[in-house]
């Protein structure tokens, strides 16, 4: 067995150590790493976890690329149809890590009712939406159904059947205005078939769903045209180079964006949580290190007569050193197992039982969203464990100064 652990092992197992003076302090110190450990695996999770769901909801309305004509450009709505007959569509075959492609359009209206009114985005999809994204958002009633014969169900979100006072099987009249003050707005009589609520007020203020074919007949388009196109990706990651090679791959008559593109102050606003995260990071490995470093100083010189002996009996500076080390590592180690233990439970039950709310106006979702991800659960800990050590080599060299024959006087 290595002797510098072997005494390591004795003093961390010696009942003496236990209750001496240093046994607070020690405490002190596993506590800082704990509660560091703590804040760090809550600020990855929940930090993580916030930009993953935003960028969920803002892709579940807009898709992560959008194709559509240059003249829709600045619009919410489709001016200029484009034709259905795309080389990328229904598969984009050009652009590697393109997972679906669907075709859009969306159309101003204002729903009335008795007593109120309310302005509204009709989004009109077809048989190849991608519902999968809207399941967690359905509150109430059932997603539509757009691949046979055309029908009036729609989904409207949950912001807009309040206001409007409106529940599943309801009517929901809704006037299109047209071009010119003297001509009467067109009305289409739609019926409630789901509620859904994605939390992102900003989306579900606006965007009601309807078939596809009822913008056409609207708009006075063909079959074959539509307003635009969707695109997912299956990496965010490669968000802004896929959408330079879907531009890349397009006709020149049509214009691409990303959603980051599109949502610029959001995706910007996102950017300084890995801003946030690394100050907390960088802060709670300096708090955990200082205390560490003091932990470390009080050992030493409470052993400062067994430092002594070791050296009279021939014992170097640097193999006395990593007695204290192994010390110092197996406090830290302990610090990091409470803290994993308290921190991923706390992020295991927000996970799954979504104890603490947020305010969706503000961060977009209901509650506070956890990613919990064994990548960072890993660099939390290897990083803490090596910095704290790093940090403790150099207080550590005060071992060098103590003199043999002063030592053994020590008292």
């Amino acid at each position: 067995m290595n002797f510098e652990f072997f005494i390591a092992k004795r003093l961390i197992s010696a009942k003496k150590y236990k209750s001496s003076i240093s046994a607070p302090i020690i405490k002190i110190a596993i506590a800082a790493i704990a509660i560091g450990v703590i804040m760090m695996l809550v600020s990855f999770a929940t930090g993580i976890g916030l930009k993953e769901k935003i960028r969920e909801k803002i892709a579940a309305f807009n898709g992560h690329i959008l194709i559509e004509s240059y003249d829709n450009n600045s619009s919410q709505v489709s001016l200029m149809p484009i034709s259905l007959h795309q080389d990328f569509y229904p598969e984009f075959k050009n652009v590697s890590g393109i997972s679906h492609v669907q075709a859009v359009a969306t159309k101003a209206g204002i729903i009335r009712t008795e007593t109120d009114f309310e302005g509204i985005i009709v989004k009109g999809v077809g048989a190849d939406y991608k519902w999968e994204n809207f399941k967690d958002f359905l509150e109430e009633g059932e997603l539509p159904d757009f691949k046979g014969k055309l029908n009036e169900d729609v989904l409207i979100s949950r912001y807009q059947a309040k206001r409007l006072g409106l529940k599943i099987g309801d009517k929901v009249i809704t006037y299109f205005p047209r071009e010119g003050f003297d001509k009467t707005p067109l009305l289409r009589a739609f019926v409630v078939k789901g509620i859904y609520n994605s939390g992102f007020q900003e989306f579900d203020e606006l965007y009601m769903m309807a078939d596809i074919r009822h913008i056409q007949r609207l708009n006075g388009w063909e079959k074959d045209q539509v307003g635009g196109f969707e695109v997912f990706i299956d990496d965010f990651d490669q968000l802004d180079q896929k959408g330079a090679e879907v531009y890349d791959n397009t006709s020149s008559f049509l214009d691409t964006r990303t959603i980051k593109q599109k949502y610029y102050s959001i995706f910007e606003w996102l950017s300084l949580f890995d801003f946030n995260i690394a100050l907390i990071i960088g802060i709670m490995i300096l708090v955990a290190g200082i205390n560490m470093i003091t932990a470390l100083l009080v050992l030493i010189l409470e052993r400062t007569q067994m430092i002594g002996i070791l050296k009279a009996l021939g014992g170097g500076d640097w193999g006395i050193r990593k007695i204290f080390l192994y010390n110092a590592a197996y406090l830290i180690v302990l610090g990091l197992f409470w803290g994993n233990l308290i921190g991923l439970g706390l992020l295991f039950i927000q996970k799954y039982f979504k104890l603490f709310p947020l305010n969706p106006q503000t961060y977009y979702v209901t509650n506070v969203p956890v990613y919990i991800g064994w990548e960072y659960i890993l660099a939390v800990n290897l990083g803490t464990l090596i910095l704290c050590v790093l940090m403790l080599l150099i207080p550590s060299i005060i071992i060098s100064k103590i003199s043999p024959v002063k030592a053994m006087k020590f008292d």
